[in-house]
């Protein structure tokens, strides 16, 4: 029987060591939104959403064909409150998934 070669050893161990790190770098990449507008008259657009309380802090009032982003199975919605995107002022916030539409409309 012939012993293992260092080199054979460190490769494998190697191998081991990198092996989680790569599921954890394609599980962490970012989804970019989908292009929507606000299809309804007005929308509240609040900064976050608790499960409990609800949504919380009233960022703005979005209205109708306001450009945001969200990406249905990829963005949370919770209780009928959808993560989106508004890219006037560049920022996240939730507001109802009702009000969002017109998908990759612009």
């Amino acid at each position: 029987m012939r012993p293992s070669s260092p080199r054979l050893a460190t490769s494998l161990a190697a191998g081991v060591l990198l092996a989680p790190l790569a599921g954890v770098a394609a599980s962490a990449s970012p989804v970019v939104p989908r292009h929507a507008v606000v299809v309804c008259q007005t929308a509240s657009f609040y900064d976050n959403y608790d499960s409990a309380g609800g949504p919380s802090g009233l960022k703005r009032t979005l209205t109708y064909g306001n450009k945001i982003g969200h990406t249905p199975g990829a963005h949370p919605v919770y209780n009928g409150w959808a993560a989106a995107f508004d890219f006037g002022p560049n920022d996240w916030g939730y507001l109802r998934i009702e009000c969002v539409g017109g998908y990759d409309s612009w």
